[in-house]
């Protein structure tokens, strides 16, 4: 045992303190319906999502709703005296907490993926009869294993930030609440609202902490804190400063197609491999997204650009430049966000006349154009001819029936039937809210 056991006695009951006493704040209503699927199931639930996305509070959630206080143990690993903790450490763990707290049979594991071969433990402790609740920041290191060590034993999670109707109700405005007395009708007053919280919800993003503490640079510090420490250390990077141009330019680029050759030559950077496995570090630590072209040939997705899309668009605004014709970026990364959460396949598409269409989702076949403002008859024309003639090519391989085509901007309803196609364009605060 290389940690010192008066000082980790002293943390389990700090943490322990801390976790029950926490406020609920803004139910993850969503989230908390998944989990209750599986709270008496066996499995492990392992919830993975961005630091500080409310991952933490979330856990907190969950203990609140289905169990007592003295039936779960609580170990946030994302502390500096766990530095030396290795997995031959667990069973000694396991045995303070119970000589802390007596014998428990739920465990709630924070940034576990802290510790090297942690689910080899984990593996034991559900064979045993545990119910164990486990949160990590990084992607692949969960995936890879998960899949090698824990397979058929847990069920996974995605935690996004605040959704449009969370970020509402963190400032006290309850949608559902307003729909049901006004026999779900959006009045005038209440369009107006929601345009006016879309706007900040825009620029602010949906990060919990970020929006709790609007005084301090919480954006900026988490953006590092993923850079440096998740990323540069993790992977031990020495070229530190290589990794911040390359996130800082496409964090620039979000939304737009990229070729990895291009970002190697403007940046100087030896290989397309060194820009590629950056790339996947973002991905991995949750700060980006990146979809494939749809194409029937894997290979021919694979190599055309990518688009990138970041997890908060308040991210974007806090590390980009801040210019008003950023609105467009915004919304349509909002959109990708509320697509991504729904469905696993989100891709852009290319017709043969090189129009382009913001999402294609094969499983829902659904095709979606997002632009900011389609007051202007040329734009809104433009976007429709997009969707009219990607659908024509998507059905002409006899392999799709496309069933909806969407047209998303800040505030225009309205319905287009042009030949036999019809669109529905929606306002992205009744989107969002959908």
């Amino acid at each position: 045992m290389v940690f010192k056991v008066n000082d980790i006695k002293e943390l389990l009951v700090l943490q322990m303190k801390r976790f029950c006493s926490a406020e609920l704040n803004v139910i993850r209503e969503d989230a908390l319906k998944l989990v209750e699927k599986h709270v008496k199931a066996p499995q492990a639930v392992v919830i993975s999502g961005l630091r500080r996305a409310g991952k933490s509070t979330f856990l907190h959630q969950i203990a609140h709703k289905y169990y007592e206080k003295n039936a779960y143990y609580y170990i946030n690993f994302d502390d500096d005296r766990f530095s030396d903790f290795t997995a031959s450490d667990f069973n000694a763990l396991l045995e303070i907490l119970i000589e802390l707290f007596s014998e428990r049979k739920v465990i709630f594991f924070d940034e576990i993926q802290n510790i090297d071969k942690w689910e080899t433990f984990c593996r034991r402790l559900i064979d045993n009869g545990f119910k164990l609740y486990i949160t990590g920041s990084n992607a692949s290191l969960l995936s890879k294993e998960l899949g090698t060590r824990l397979t058929g034993r847990y069920f996974p999670l995605e935690l996004f930030p605040f959704s449009f109707e969370e970020f509402l109700r963190y400032r006290k405005i309850d949608i559902k609440e307003i729909l049901k007395e006004n026999k779900n009708v959006l009045d005038t007053k209440t369009r107006a609202l929601l345009k006016n919280k879309l706007k900040e919800y825009i620029l602010k993003g949906s990060i919990p902490e970020a929006l709790r503490y609007p005084e301090l640079p919480v954006l900026k510090s988490l953006y590092r804190d993923i850079l440096y420490r998740d990323i540069a250390t993790r992977y031990r990077i020495e070229a530190d400063k290589t990794l911040r141009e390359l996130s800082l330019r496409v964090f620039t680029d979000i939304t737009s197609p990229i070729q990895f050759s291009k970002i190697k030559q403007q940046l100087g950077i030896g290989n397309v491999t060194t820009v590629t496995n950056y790339i996947s570090y973002l991905e991995n630590s949750w700060l980006i997204f990146s979809i494939n072209i749809f194409d029937i040939s894997i290979k021919r997705q694979q190599i055309a650009p990518k688009k990138i899309y970041a997890i908060d668009t308040g991210l974007i605004h806090e590390i980009t430049f801040k210019f008003k014709e950023k609105q467009g970026v915004l919304l349509e990364n909002l959109v990708f966000l509320h697509l991504r959460k729904k469905y696993q396949e989100v891709f852009y598409y290319k017709t043969k006349s090189n129009y382009e269409v913001d999402f294609f989702i094969p499983e829902a076949a659904l095709l979606v154009q997002v632009s900011y403002d389609i007051s202007d008859l040329e734009t809104k024309e433009r976007e429709i001819r997009s969707l009219i003639e990607a659908k024509s090519e998507l059905e002409a391989d006899k392999k799709f029936k496309i069933k909806k085509l969407l047209v998303i901007n800040f505030e225009l309803k309205d319905l287009e039937k042009i030949q036999k196609n019809t669109i529905e364009i929606i306002p992205a605060y009744e989107f969002l809210l959908s």
